[in-house]
């Protein structure tokens, strides 16, 4: 259960400014609905996607879907998440991303760290480390879209 304080902070920050759009992407339906349910209890959409590739289908096809951050699984099978990462950066996309996964490798993490993702979750996490995660992905998007007037 996310802690009133917890939730009082994100919703301070969040004042004046549109629901932001979660995109969760895992192959693991639990952990979409867990996080799916958290992420709608601190006021925000979430969206769920069972692959990266669907998630990738959708991004293309839908020019007005903008998520303001991802939440992204490491192993998935077809598109893992290194691969969608690595899409988003060829594309220009900077949408800030968030890798969770429930394998910890040093070499893994350090290469979607060095990406540009902004944190790498060990699987299972705490709510208030993943609700501390997304306050600071949606910093950077507001901060994009003030630079660049847009995400891409």
């Amino acid at each position: 259960m996310v802690s009133l304080e917890a939730q009082s902070q994100y919703e301070s920050i969040s004042v004046n400014s549109p629901k932001p759009r979660i995109a969760i992407i895992d192959d693991d339906e639990s952990v979409c609905r867990a996080v799916r349910r958290l992420v709608r209890s601190l006021g925000m959409d979430g969206e769920t996607f069972s692959s990266g590739q669907k998630f990738i289908d959708i991004l293309e096809a839908m020019p007005s879907f903008r998520p303001d951050c991802l939440i992204l699984d490491v192993q998935m099978p077809g598109m893992n998440g290194l691969d969608v990462q690595d899409h988003l950066v060829r594309s220009g996309n900077t949408v800030p991303v968030i890798f969770i996964t429930a394998h910890d490798e040093v070499g893994v993490r350090e290469k979607a760290l060095s990406a540009g993702a902004v944190a790498f979750l060990r699987k299972p996490f705490d709510d208030e480390l993943l609700i501390k995660t997304l306050d600071e992905a949606l910093k950077r998007t507001r901060m994009a879209q003030r630079n660049n007037g847009s995400m891409k």
